[in-house]
């Protein structure tokens, strides 16, 4: 299993970047992959994931209405929108995957493999 994070770099307040997720190894559809983000000195926050199964979506409310998750079975990537960044949106964005379900990222034990991740910086 391999997940590999793209997409990241410096963006002005409101501007939009599209991170990417490549995933390796197993079949995209059977797993979800969530989205994760940690900035200096904070905790690591959940703040997207897309179910395997149905595609249901799941966002934090930090990212609600800003951010859209969408998988692409053909390439086996996971896409992460995000739009209207703001300072605060500043982390290196991990994508992960999980046999279970999207339920697991609020409560904090998501995640069987990891990406590298990536650094995204929102700054004027």
């Amino acid at each position: 299993v391999q997940l590999v994070e793209s997409g990241g770099g410096l963006v002005q307040p409101g501007g939009s970047l599209r991170l990417s997720c490549a995933a390796s190894g197993f079949t995209l559809d059977d797993y979800a992959i969530g989205w994760f983000r940690q900035a200096p000195g904070k905790e690591r926050e959940g703040i997207s994931c897309i179910s395997g199964s149905d595609g249901d979506t799941y966002y934090a409310d930090s990212v609600k209405g800003r951010f859209a998750i969408v998988r692409d079975n053909a390439k086996n990537t996971v896409y992460l929108q995000m739009n209207s960044l703001k300072p605060d949106d500043t982390a290196v964005y991990y994508c992960a995957q999980d046999w279970g379900p999207c339920s697991k990222v609020p409560i904090g034990i998501f995640g069987d493999y990891w990406g590298q991740g990536t650094q995204v910086t929102v700054s004027s």
